[in-house]
């Protein structure tokens, strides 16, 4: 069997068991698409440091946010927020600077109804990948009014909400940005939600964190160390080879060899069962 065909076989076999393992989990919450993008940008934006502690921390964001994400996305007003998230914390990132990204919501539905009709607005339906409309779409955020939270006409230094939109351009993978496109974008297949229907799946670049550029790398997707744009846009044209019009469909599977399934890189007892042993560099007899 060739690798497409166990890639191809690895995705039929994604389960609710890896969904339930994943940040995504929580868009599948909600049933409207205006809901579902709104949980996206929030869940994707937290998604980095250990699952359970982001599956918790965003259970206690959404239990806040109530049953329409939406909905408190429109009626946002940043003093009471900052009153409600008070007590937050993600890591390095505080109450302030998650209201700052509801106000980023906020804003995007204001100036064109939608987070996907803004992110259209930024982005170049001719182009190969998404590298010009990511780094058009972060600038553009970045640039709203932030001064109802932080007080000040510029991000504070001690702030780390400009975390959640990094760019291309200054070299990042853009892991949170690409993930948020996939669940977007890619179309709906009860993983992935299809909900944005201007971008095409075959534009989508592969969210690179440490499952998918370790496997990657064994795997010989890429040949370079460093987790950056670089390596992200090497692996979607290798995995663009097997499918030129949806690369980003091996994303969530072959992550959740690491995240659900235990690989951790290292030759063990579960590299017997692994469905993609016979490929894999560490893995392989």
């Amino acid at each position: 069997m060739d690798i497409k065909a166990v890639l191809d076989n690895l995705y039929a076999s994604r389960s609710t068991r890896h969904l339930a393992n994943d940040p995504l989990s929580f868009c599948h919450r909600f049933g409207a698409p205006e809901d579902r993008e709104i949980a996206g940008l929030v869940a994707s934006c937290l998604a980095y440091g250990n699952v359970k502690i982001i599956l918790r921390n965003l259970g206690e964001v959404f239990a806040l946010t109530g049953p329409s994400p939406r909905r408190f996305v429109e009626r946002f007003e940043p003093q009471e927020g900052l009153r409600r998230f008070a007590g937050f914390k993600h890591r390095f990132n505080d109450g302030r600077d998650l209201c700052a990204l509801f106000l980023a919501a906020r804003t995007m539905i204001e100036e064109a109804d939608t987070i996907g009709d803004f992110f259209l607005g930024c982005h170049d339906p001719h182009a190969v990948d998404i590298t010009s409309s990511l780094t058009e779409f972060s600038a553009a955020v970045l640039a709203f009014d932030y001064s109802p939270v932080f007080g000040t006409d510029a991000i504070p230094a001690d702030s780390y909400f400009s975390f959640f939109f990094p760019s291309p351009a200054s070299g990042s993978a853009c892991k949170r940005l690409c993930m948020y496109l996939r669940w977007m974008v890619r179309p709906a297949d009860g993983i992935d939600l299809g909900i944005w229907k201007g971008v095409s799946p075959s534009q989508l670049v592969i969210p690179v964190d440490a499952h998918i550029q370790r496997i990657c790398r064994h795997l010989g997707f890429t040949k370079r160390k460093q987790a950056d744009w670089r390596m992200a846009r090497e692996i979607t044209a290798a995995l663009r080879q097997l499918d030129p019009a949806d690369p980003v469909k091996y994303d969530f599977p072959l992550c959740h060899l690491g995240i659900s399934e235990g690989c951790d890189g290292t030759v063990q007892p579960l590299c017997r069962e692994c469905p993609v042993v016979e490929f894999c560099r560490a893995g392989a007899p």
